[in-house]
């Protein structure tokens, strides 16, 4: 594999050149009706409307030659046909395909490679599996509520997806979840639950990780104390053969495998237990055919229609030639509130490296820093430094033409889901134009980019859309800047510092430093 640099590419030499003197969206003229409809695309029931970003057609050709030059097609290509790209190259590493799109490659055009078949029929497997067992939980009518014992990316992405879709929820249909080694949040999440209708769904792809398994003991005693049958209730998600993957320990089983990572696992049986269980399966369906259509779109040239391409073509643009650190994730539709949070950890556990895939530090700096609130929720709390801080925020807005509960009310002649949007249009062109004043308070520089993804319902085709449109685009990031976005070393670190700290608690250790922060705690 040839070592190239990202300074070797031609195209990242005219775009340093072009970024010395950007587009500027304050000229009068500039943000016009013409340019909005010109900088456009659209796949999969959403529009990508990126006008007010700081590019022109120049920039924009640039982008594309720096996406051909890289090969990020015929990556993305690698990745979606099974070939071994989660590795460092001349060092040890975890050396695994990324297969996560194989977790929902059912419906039209599915890979052809042998890898792929493969892995899509182990995951088929898994999804007749839960059919299977919804079904049963549908037809015997005993458990209402399923409690979810997991961390990262078995919390994050579930339980963002859940609170998405929760308008589509069956009748006593409700989950929970625990995620926090904080015993708090273990009793929070319990403090109520009628016991005997409840599952509870215990995920962990080594059946080892710590929290998860401090919090399912914990949980485990209110059963117990309860006088019920744990092994009655629980089910488990984890790899074959881990200590999780036990029949007389759980009531069921199902299995994820090593080429799904924990951030990309919300489509495999991680999310679908708890969407099938509160939505039922058909909805499951539907929200893994909008993830797959999306997935084919990620493979077509046209980047009229490739919005994962492009996202993270605008991504590379604002951080590494604009060098913009962040990037603030707001989605108007409350339903999506714990979104940022999620692609916060596909982001940023992804492509938070500083080495590349040669084992070579990063010539550029990597991954922006992901964060957002719902709008407009977010106007009332950090919009003042995105409008006139003292530091560039790149923002992506998220909206829908229609509510989700198709419920609205009229009030001074429109309605909120009309108010909702054109706080949204509002935004995005205060910050593009800025205002001029001669009083500095009421100056507002403007040239602050955005772009919007706009569709018309959040509907769980939808949302499997958009959840596929940030796994593609993260991974295509990687592509360009030359890393591996597929493992995460960083994590491991503390992990393995707080198990000494652990011991020093229970005196078989004497880990010094940790003993001086315990001797702190001790003369509370």
């Amino acid at each position: 594999m040839h070592k190239t640099n990202f300074s070797d590419y031609h195209a990242v030499h005219k775009l340093q050149q072009l970024a010395l003197h950007p587009f500027d969206l304050t000229v009068e003229g500039n943000l016009s009706p013409q340019r909005i409809n010109s900088f456009i695309a659209q796949a999969c029931g959403f529009r990508f409307l990126y006008a007010t970003e700081r590019v022109s057609a120049e920039v924009i050709t640039a982008l594309i030659e720096l996406a051909k030059e890289a090969r990020i097609l015929e990556k993305m290509t690698q990745m979606q046909s099974g070939d071994v790209i989660n590795t460092i190259h001349g060092f040890p590493s975890e050396n695994r395909s990324v297969l996560h799109t194989a977790t929902r490659d059912f419906f039209q055009h599915p890979n052809q490679s042998q890898r792929a078949i493969e892995a899509t029929k182990e995951a088929k497997q898994e999804i007749n599996k839960l059919s299977a067992f919804i079904q049963q939980i549908d037809a015997e009518n005993t458990f209402t509520d399923l409690l979810c014992i997991g961390i990262g990316g078995s919390d994050l992405g579930p339980r963002a997806n859940y609170i998405a879709l929760k308008e589509f929820k069956k009748n006593n249909r409700n989950v929970h979840f625990i995620s926090n080694i904080d015993p708090d949040d273990t009793v929070s999440a319990i403090k109520g639950l009628d016991l005997k209708k409840t599952l509870v769904l215990v995920i962990s792809k080594t059946g080892t990780t710590l929290e998860t398994r401090s919090n399912e003991e914990f949980v485990k005693k209110y059963f117990i104390k309860a006088k019920l049958k744990p092994e009655q209730h629980f089910i488990s998600i984890t790899g074959k053969g881990s200590p999780m993957d036990d029949p007389k320990r759980y009531l069921k089983c199902f299995y994820i495998w090593d080429w799904v990572g924990g951030r990309y696992s919300t489509t495999s049986m991680v999310g679908g237990v708890i969407l099938s269980f509160s939505l039922g399966f058909d909805l499951y369906w539907e929200f893994l055919k909008g993830a797959s259509a999306m997935d084919k779109q990620a493979l077509t040239e046209t980047i009229d229609t490739n919005l994962p391409i492009l996202g993270a073509l605008l991504s590379v643009w604002n951080r590494t030639f604009l060098h913009s650190p962040t990037l603030a994730i707001i989605p108007y539709s409350q339903a999506l509130a714990r979104y940022p949070a999620h692609i916060q950890q596909v982001e940023m556990e992804s492509n938070g490296k500083r080495i590349d895939q040669f084992g070579r530090p990063s010539e550029i700096q990597t991954s922006m820093i992901i964060w957002g609130e719902p709008g407009t929720n977010a106007q009332h709390s950090f919009y003042q430094f995105i409008h006139q801080g003292t530091d560039v925020v790149p923002l992506e807005f998220i909206g829908f033409k229609e509510s989700q509960s198709k419920q609205d009310s009229t009030f001074e002649g429109s309605t909120l889901q009309q108010k909702l949007l054109s706080n949204l249009f509002a935004q995005s062109i205060a910050l593009a134009i800025g205002q001029k004043n001669s009083n500095p308070n009421k100056f507002f520089p403007g040239n602050r980019p955005s772009h919007i993804l706009l569709g018309k319902q959040l509907t769980p085709y939808a949302l499997g859309a958009l959840l596929s449109y940030y796994e593609n685009k993260v991974a295509f990031e990687g592509f360009l800047w030359g890393i591996n976005s597929f493992d995460q070393e960083g994590v491991q670190l503390g992990k393995t510092l707080a198990q000494e700290l652990i011991h020093c608690f229970t005196k078989s250790n004497d880990y010094a430093l940790g003993e001086a922060f315990i001797q702190q705690l001790e003369s509370l």
